[in-house]
C-alpha cells in the first residue's frame, strides 16, 4: 500500500470502530472519510479478493445477500455490502469493516449501483458480473434503459475475462456483442408454451427488439418485460439457459417453494422477482463451486433484509416494509398483496428526493387497480408527497372514507397501533423508509443506523 492508502485505511477504520462500538451503526461515512484521503483506496483494499459484482435495476440487495448466503455455505467467510449502501463509498466501507481469516478464500460479493459499475470495476477487477435486470428506474439519474445498460456495459469491457451471469429472460442482457464468458438462467418453457406467441402489456417498458427495434413476442411471459423473447422480424431470440427455474410450487407473501434443475428450494419471503432473485444466487453460486444441497440449506436460512420485505413487530402489529421505487416493482409488490388471504391495513409512504426519484409520474404507471381491495380494511398515506399518493389510491378506486393521511413521520407509529389489523403493508420510498425506520429506532424498536 502506499503512504496515502494506508493513512486512508487507518482513517477509515478508526472512524468505522467508533461509530459501531460507540454509537451502534455507521454505513457510508467510513469509505465516504478514506476517499476523501485517498479517492483510490479501493483498488488497495480489493486488490487480494475475487470480486463478483451484482447490479441491475430490481433485487440488487436481494440477489447480494443470497449469493453471500450460499457462498458461506462452502467459503465461510465472504465480504459484503448488506445494508444495500451501494455507491463508491458504502463499498469501501465493507472492506474497511472486514477481517478475512487466515487460509479462507478471499471472495467479496458487491452490490453495485448501476451507475457506479465502471468505476468500481476501475479499482476492484472483478471475477463476474452478476445482471439482474434493467426496467425504467429514475429517469432524472439513469435516463431509459438503453442508457442504464450502457452504464453497465461501459464497466463490463474494463474486465473482458470476468464472467458475465444474466438474466436470459431480459432481452437486453444479450444484445450487446461482449468477450466474457457467458452464463444465463431464466424461467424454463414448459412443452406446451414454445407454440404460444405472445405480446407484453400495453406500456410495457423494454420490448423493442435490441437488434432491429420491431416489438418483440413472447412464448412465455413470466412479468412486465421478462420471458422467453423471440423477434419474429430478425430472429433474435433468448439465448440458451445453462440454469432454469422448472416449477413454482407454491406462492404465499411470506414464502415460496420453487424448482431448480430438478431439486425443490424454499426461500421464506414472497414475489416472483424473489424467485428470480433466488435463481441468480443459484446461478452464481453453481458457477463457483458450491452444490445444489448447499445452496438449499443457505436459501432456508435466508433472512428479511434492511427495507426488502422486512417484518417489524411492534404494539401487536406485524408490520412488512417493502421498497417500491419504480413501476415493475410497485406492480410486481401489488402482486405479492394479492397473494394474502387475511385483512390487511396498506400504507403508502411517497418521497420525492434525489435517492428517490425527483419525478413521481411512476405512480401512474403502478396498477394499483389490481389490488383486491375488500381485503384492505384501512390506507394510512403519508411522506412527503402524501397528497400525490393520495390521489393516486383515490383514482384507482380505494375507498377514501378508510383513508388517512399522516404527514408526520413521528405519528405514523400511532396510527399504526390504531389500525384495525394485524397485519400492516408499508409500501415506501427509499427516503421515506429511511425516516420510518429512524422513528421506529428513537423509539427502541429498531437497531439506529448512520450513514
Amino acid at each position: 500500500m502506499t503512504i496515502k492508502s494506508n493513512i486512508a485505511t487507518l482513517a477509515g477504520r478508526s472512524s468505522y470502530w467508533f461509530l459501531h462500538n460507540v454509537l451502534k451503526g455507521g454505513t457510508s461515512f467510513p469509505g465516504k472519510l478514506a476517499m476523501q484521503i485517498d479517492p483510490d483506496v479501493l483498488q488497495q483494499l480489493g486488490r487480494d479478493y475475487e470480486t463478483i459484482i451484482v447490479t441491475g435495476t430490481n433485487g440488487k440487495t436481494m440477489t447480494t445477500a443470497l449469493i453471500t448466503q450460499t457462498l458461506r455455505e462452502k467459503y465461510g467467510d465472504i465480504l459484503t455490502n448488506p445494508s444495500g449502501s451501494n455507491m463508491a463509498q458504502g463499498i469501501v466501507t465493507a472492506f474497511l469493516a472486514h477481517k478475512s481469516k487466515k487460509g479462507s478464500r478471499k471472495l467479496a460479493v458487491l452490490e453495485v449501483d448501476e451507475a457506479n459499475v465502471k468505476r468500481v470495476t476501475q479499482l476492484v477487477h472483478p471475477a463476474a458480473f452478476v445482471l439482474t435486470n434493467i426496467f425504467r428506474d429514475q429517469m432524472d439519474r439513469y435516463g431509459e434503459i438503453y442508457t442504464t445498460y450502457e452504464k453497465i456495459v461501459d464497466g463490463i469491457k474494463l474486465a473482458p475475462d470476468a464472467k458475465i451471469i444474466a438474466n436470459g429472460d431480459a432481452s437486453i442482457f444479450s444484445s450487446v456483442d461482449l468477450p466474457n464468458p457467458k452464463v444465463f438462467f431464466g424461467f424454463e418453457t414448459s412443452q406446451d408454451k414454445p407454440q404460444n406467441d405472445l405480446k407484453a402489456a400495453v406500456n410495457t417498458d423494454g420490448v423493442l427488439c435490441p437488434k432491429c427495434n420491431h416489438i418483440l413476442h413472447y412464448h412465455c411471459i413470466s412479468y412486465a418485460n421478462l420471458g422467453d423473447f423471440f423477434c419474429p422480424s430478425c430472429g433474435y431470440e433468448r439465448p440458451k439457459l445453462a440454469y432454469k427455474l422448472e416449477k413454482i410450487s407454491e406462492q404465499t407473501p411470506s414464502r415460496i417453494r420453487f424448482t431448480i434443475e430438478g431439486q425443490e428450494f424454499s426461500v421464506n419471503i414472497g414475489g416472483t422477482y424473489n424467485i428470480y432473485n433466488a435463481l441468480a444466487a443459484f446461478a452464481t453460486a453453481s458457477e463457483f463451486g458450491v452444490s445444489a444441497s448447499e445452496i438449499a440449506d443457505a436459501f432456508a436460512k435466508n433472512k428479511r433484509i434492511f427495507g426488502r420485505q422486512e417484518l417489524i413487530n411492534y404494539a401487536g402489529k406485524q408490520i412488512e416494509i417493502i421498497l417500491v421505487k419504480n413501476p415493475v416493482g410497485l406492480n410486481e409488490v401489488l402482486s405479492l398483496l394479492n397473494t394474502e388471504q387475511d385483512h390487511y391495513t396498506l400504507a403508502a409512504l411517497l418521497n420525492a428526493h434525489h435517492a428517490d426519484g425527483i419525478d413521481t409520474s411512476w405512480i401512474w404507471d403502478g396498477n394499483f387497480e389490481s389490488l383486491n381491495k375488500e381485503q384492505i380494511d384501512q390506507i394510512i398515506v403519508g411522506g412527503e408527497r402524501h397528497q400525490d399518493m393520495h390521489l393516486r389510491l383515490e383514482v384507482a378506486g380505494l375507498d377514501p372514507d378508510k383513508m388517512i393521511t399522516e404527514p408526520d413521520f413521528g405519528q405514523l407509529l400511532t396510527a399504526f397501533k390504531q389500525a384495525p389489523n394485524d397485519k400492516i403493508y408499508i409500501l415506501s420510498t427509499y427516503t421515506a423508509m429511511l425516516h420510518l425506520r429512524q422513528v421506529f429506532a428513537d423509539k427502541g424498536v429498531l437497531k439506529r443506523r448512520i450513514n
